[in-house]
């Protein structure tokens, strides 16, 4: 039996369109009227599909829009947050209007910014969970003044927030909003509770090391400090000291100059000559005082020599060329190198150790540090430098300060350990727990 023309048609038209359906219809009809037919209804059929998928929704004008003063800032800035839209595709945008107060008409608004609709959302702008306006997923955008917006402190504004897609566009409601500056910034809340608790471990610290002996690891470099001046004294040779290439603004050289006084009080107690020279004017005033001072402690103000801090020149090779000079003139019998040092670092060690000195050295160069292990008999790494002070004068509060300091690092540590076991949890389980347990960790770091 044969099937009715548009039977035939329809059936092929179902549901994925067609034309190779329409195609393999054709084919399997014989009269030549049934072509006709089926051209026709083609026709019809085809100029009404593609209206029908192609038919877009209504744009839907942002709903649930705030705008407010920015909080946690300087001023001059207002933040505008909306929710989520049915069209937050890349193919729309959204424009953030802004105007003078009591503008009703938003074609009289500026457009200040203008992005794709599945961008700016409130995750993005790395907010902790407790300044958190809104949920993660809604949009946030801050307009601030600049070259687009001119936005002043006391001054209200009208804001509105418009969805374009194509020749389409529908605005939200028209907000007023004024920007004014804050006294405190709550998005950094965590800084200040950290830091108070830092300060607290450090205090209690302090006072247990009062109380009785706070144990530090052995730090053979520092125990050799004694050796080395004692050997300088037996031989009846000066001690060489370096505070290495920074000023007095670099943590390392400071660190040189605090392990200075104490180098310098043993050297008094032992009445051995003590030779510092120096690449910066202001380090040299600074160990100035203090050796004066370490010898005043030491009872012997009358052996200080004025001289014993001097300055060479603030050339890299010339200070180098100047130092190995005196080592092979002089032949100090101990050798600090302490502080900051670059590319001089391996030629002031090889010319000590020809020299048969005891070398020891300290820095927090990681870069230097191999030639220091190589050439020296004992090298202080990293932040062995900054406890070397607390080591060697075993003072209560260098050495609560340095237990409180540790304390702190266990803890960052701990926490770093914990998190990449429930990240991996996570991953593993795609459960979603662990996530909010990592925002915590991060908003509080």
């Amino acid at each position: 039996m044969l099937n009715t023309p548009s039977s035939i048609v329809l059936a092929s038209f179902r549901p994925a369109t067609s034309l190779r359906g329409f195609v393999q219809a054709l084919h399997s009809l014989q009269p030549c009227w049934t072509v006709v037919v089926n051209i026709l209804l083609f026709i019809v059929v085809w100029g009404v599909f593609p209206a029908r998928v192609v038919a877009q929704e209504p744009l839907v004008a942002p709903a649930n829009v705030q705008v407010f003063d920015t909080p946690n800032d300087g001023g001059e800035s207002l933040t505008v947050i909306w929710a989520p839209g049915p069209a937050d595709r890349a193919d729309a945008r959204y424009q953030v209007l802004l105007g003078s107060a009591g503008l009703s008409d938003p074609t009289q608004l500026t457009t200040v910014a203008e992005f794709p609709a599945n961008t700016k959302f409130v995750k993005d702008a790395k907010l902790p969970w407790w300044t958190r306006g809104a949920e993660k997923h809604w949009h946030y955008y801050v307009i601030r003044n600049g070259k687009t917006a001119g936005l002043k402190d006391g001054t209200a504004y009208t804001v509105a927030v418009a969805m374009v897609q194509g020749d389409a566009r529908t605005v939200g409601p028209l907000i007023q909003a004024t920007p004014q500056p804050n006294w405190f910034n709550w998005n950094v809340l965590n800084n200040l509770v950290l830091a108070l608790l830092f300060f607290a471990v450090v205090f209690v610290s302090i006072a247990q090391a009062r109380r009785r002996d706070i144990f530090l690891r052995r730090i053979p470099g520092l125990d050799a400090v004694d050796e080395a001046i004692g050997r300088a004294t037996e031989l009846g040779k000066p001690v060489l000291y370096l505070t290495g290439a920074h000023d007095m603004h670099d943590p390392s050289t400071i660190a040189a100059a605090v392990i200075l006084g104490r180098v310098a009080k043993r050297a008094a107690a032992y009445e051995t000559d003590l030779m510092v020279p120096h690449r910066d004017p202001i380090t040299m005033a600074v160990c100035q005082e203090i050796t004066k001072q370490a010898y005043l402690e030491a009872g012997k103000p009358d052996l200080f020599k004025e001289d014993s801090n001097f300055f060479i020149t603030s050339d890299q090779f010339s200070y180098t060329a100047a130092v190995d000079g005196i080592m092979l003139r002089k032949k100090p019998a101990a050798n600090f190198y302490m502080g900051a040092y670059f590319a001089e670092a391996l030629l002031l060690t090889e010319t000590g150790a020809g020299t048969g000195a005891i070398q020891i050295a300290g820095t927090d160069s990681d870069h230097q540090l191999p030639f220091f292990v190589t050439t020296c008999d004992y090298t202080l790494i990293g932040e062995e430098l900054y406890a070397a002070s607390a080591y060697l004068s075993r003072e209560p509060v260098q050495l609560g300060t340095l237990r409180g300091q540790d304390i702190g690092k266990a803890a960052i540590l701990t926490a770093i350990a914990v998190g990449i076991v429930v990240a991996t949890v996570g991953v593993v389980s795609h459960a979603e727990w662990p996530q909010y347990f990592l925002d915590l960790v991060k908003d509080v770091k």
